[in-house]
């Protein structure tokens, strides 16, 4: 028996509590959202859902909660089929940067604000260096037609 994806489980089990068609936005009250989370944690809890790592009981249920949340707020179905925009897009850039990372730990060691000043300047700097990388598209102009090609490869 293969596992349910997580956006899916969340799907069914919205369904089932609210009698939700997949039309339309989901109209869901504060009970049925506590049904919803107890579904997704027994199903959980039973293996019937995709889930990469373990977690403690408190933590699942945590987990379980903001799932839910998130797939209410992306999935067209549950949604009324509008397209997600995130409320603050690029708020987690460079949150994988060994040097962002370790500068805004020495940020929060620091008291006077001329030095934090001072950091958040190379910090700053460093999450524009990351994004003019990731802006830097290569194109293969051998793909392109010969016109094109010709005209855009410099």
């Amino acid at each position: 028996m293969s596992k349910m994806s997580q956006k899916e489980a969340v799907f069914v089990a919205v369904c089932n509590v609210t009698g939700h068609t997949g039309e339309g936005q989901v109209a869901i009250s504060k009970e049925q959202r506590g049904q919803v989370n107890a579904i997704l944690f027994e199903s959980f809890r039973a293996g019937n859902i995709e889930l990469d790592r373990e977690y403690t009981d408190s933590d699942l249920k945590s987990y379980v909660s903001g799932l839910q949340s998130n797939w209410l707020r992306k999935d067209k179905r549950l949604n009324g089929g509008t397209q997600y925009v995130a409320k603050n897009p690029g708020s987690r850039a460079g949150s994988t940067d060994a040097s962002l990372k370790a500068m805004r730990a020495l940020m929060t060691t620091l008291t006077t604000d001329e030095e934090k000043a001072e950091v958040q300047g190379y910090i700053d700097a460093r999450i524009q260096e990351i994004s003019a990388t990731k802006q830097a598209k290569t194109v293969d102009f051998s793909a392109l037609p010969a016109d094109l090609a010709a005209k855009f490869s410099k």
